[in-house]
Formats: structure tokens, sequence, C-alpha cells
């Protein structure tokens, strides 16, 4: 139980995961690739028009598929935003690459083209395009960088299921995407992922890879008459437990984005006025863009401002959260070379950014509240 009357997040549950746990219990296949998974993966291969989706243990695990699906080398470079999660730049280094970290927009604060231009080099192998809190990168201005230097684009679309960029699916302009069902996520089964293969030459080994390197697959399609160990790999498979959870709120995907969409707005509406006069931003949506709501955010005026306010908020019983730390100012960011002044857009949102609630069960008085405490502020 939470200790705040309205917490940050309540993972969201809609009805029926219950239900298809027991159908899991009673068929008795639990682990990975059974119904439920299957279900899962054609879902959402349908509803993104992708090759190729298969469910992970995390998106961790999907951008690790992504990187060893590069075949990095020694000395070989992606380019990450500073600004996101630790996996967003670990799950390449695990493997050998070398992050290079470039800052963000002030507006969307996602991954400026400008500087992933600038930040291209002759051992660059892929751009990993961040989708913070759902609004889509730039993804003209990055596919193009991509094609012009014959790099990989993949899109860290954690954030940004079911969201679009002029019309076209989020997770569906990289040569692949990664997806995660988290519990802090709109779609979740605790612990989750999924990556999504359009480039179809990955596919195979894709899916090879998942299965602890072996062709495991392929024999259950009835393709091969025996299976066995022929690619590098680890074990990803999500226990047929999660998916089956994860299958009752895909099913609920337009229930659950229409609930988050109007809370979102309504704190954009009931907020404007206010953060104009206190020197409060608020997000900005591009033009073509359709976000998924994942995040409400604002930028305070100071770290300091910033501080106050969650305080201000913790003494009426509300949770507000920051976000990420800058990763070329941690510990191995530094070690990978990074310095104070390296993304300074960064660094600066770093200190002043805080979320305010948002999850499905998020009641219209619980909003009325967080708003009516904000704004006393």
């Amino acid at each position: 139980m939470s200790a705040f009357r309205i917490p940050f997040n309540k993972p969201p549950h809609v009805g029926r995961e219950l239900d298809y746990v027991k159908e899991v219990f009673a068929a008795g296949h639990l682990s990975g690739d059974g119904p439920f998974t299957r279900r899962c993966s054609e879902l959402l291969q349908a509803e993104l028009g992708a090759e190729r989706v298969l469910l992970t243990t995390s998106c961790t695990h999907a951008l690790e598929m992504s990187a060893l699906l590069l075949d990095l080398q020694p000395g070989d470079e992606v380019i990450v935003p500073s600004f996101a999660f630790v996996t967003t730049a670990l799950a390449f280094t695990l493997h050998g690459a070398r992050p290079v970290f470039v800052d963000v927009s002030p507006d969307t604060l996602n991954m400026d083209p400008a500087c992933v231009a600038e930040a291209i080099g002759p051992r660059t192998r892929a751009i990993i395009a961040l989708h913070y809190g759902g609004v889509a990168c730039d993804l003209e201005a990055l596919s193009a960088l991509a094609a012009k230097a014959g790099i990989t684009l993949i899109e860290d679309n954690a954030h940004g299921l079911f969201g679009s960029w002029r019309g076209k699916a989020l997770g569906t302009f990289g040569s692949m995407a990664t997806q995660s069902f988290h519990e802090t996520k709109n779609f979740s089964c605790g612990e989750g992922g999924a990556l999504i293969v359009n480039d179809p030459a990955l596919a195979e080994r894709a899916e090879i890879l998942r299965e602890k390197g072996t062709n495991r697959s392929r024999f259950f399609r009835g393709q091969i008459d025996k299976y066995s160990w022929v690619d590098t790999g680890s074990s990803y498979l999500p226990s047929e437990i999660l998916t089956a959870v994860l299958y009752a709120q895909l099913e609920a995907r337009d229930q659950i984005q229409a609930r988050r969409q109007v809370i979102w707005d309504r704190y954009a509406a009931e907020l404007k006025g206010w953060a104009a006069a206190s020197g409060v931003t608020l997000p900005v949506i591009p033009a073509g863009c359709e976000p998924t709501a994942h995040v409400f955010w604002m930028l305070l005026p100071t770290l300091e401002s910033r501080g106050r306010f969650i305080d201000h908020l913790k003494e009426a019983g509300v949770l507000s959260v920051f976000h990420y730390l800058p990763l070329h100012l941690s510990d191995m960011g530094r070690g990978f070379g990074g310095k104070p002044g390296d993304c300074p857009v960064s660094e600066d949102v770093s200190d002043r950014l805080v979320r305010l609630p948002l999850f499905l069960a998020l009641t219209d008085d619980e909003q009325g509240e967080v708003i009516r405490q904000t704004t006393s502020f």
C-alpha cells in the first residue's frame, strides 16, 4: 500500500487478467511461447504492421537483443540521448559498444537531430531514439541521418506504444524497436517487453537469439526435424502467466488510452494559466504527433523550487516525482568521457522536471486534488 493518498502510479488493471491467468493454469502451459504469448504477438503485429513482434522479459532484454543483432565490434559506437533511462545505453555497452551521448530539444525532451548529426562518426553503428513520454522524436530527421550515414535507427519505444508520427505507428520507423510492459507503463504485466522487428532480414535471427541461440521455433513450426544450438543468444521469453495479464490489457487498449488522454488533457487545460503565471513549462506536442499520454511533466523554474514543489505535494498526501539523471554525468557515463556541459539541456531539465500522478485508476476527484495542490504552490 502507498503511504500517499494519491500515489504517483498504480499498475493498470482492466478486469480479465485473473481469468486469463486461470486459463493458463488450467491448460498446464506456464512457460513461454504458449497461446497468450502468440495472441499478444499477433495483436501487436497486426496493430503496428510490423514484420515480427517477439515478447521478452523486459524492455532491457529487447534492447540487448537489438544490440546482438547489430553484431557490435570493439570500438563501435551508438548514439543515445543523455536524458534517458540507463538501459537505453547499458544494453549496448554490455555488448561492447561505446555510447555517444547527445542532448535533447527543450520542447519535447527528445534527442536533438542537430546534436545527432554532429555525433555521427566513422564508428557509429546506430541511433537509439527514445520517444520521451510517448511523444515522437523528429523521425523524419533521424531517419534521414541514419540513411545518409548507412547506420541503423532503433526506437526505444518504452513510452510510445500505440502513438504515431504523421499517421505511422511509433515503433515502425526503425529497423527495430523495443517496448516496455513494466508496471509504470500504459500496459503492464509487472515486468515485460517486446522487440519489434521491421527489417525482414533480421526476423529469423531475432527469433533464434530469443530462444537461447537455438532454432527451436522453426522446429515447433515443423520447418526442421530437430533443433540445436546455432547462434548466440539468451533466454528472453516471458512466461505465459505474464502474457495472459498483458493480453487482457492489450484487448482493452482503446479504453486505457482514452482514459489516460482525458487525464493528460485535463492537466494541460487546468494548469495552463497557473504555469504561465508561475514560470512553469508544460509539455509541447508537435504537429503531426499522436502521443500516448504516458507522462505529464512540468519544468519548475529552478532545482530549489522543484524540491519545494515535491515537498508541498507530499504534505498534502500526493506523490510527484522527478525523472532521469543525465547519463553522461553518471559514474559510468563519465567513464565513457562524459563531463559537465556536454549536454546542457539535459542537465538543466533533469534538475527542474517533475511528473504528476497519471494512471488508469486515477479518479476525477483525485486529479482535481492534484490540480488544487499544484495551483496552490
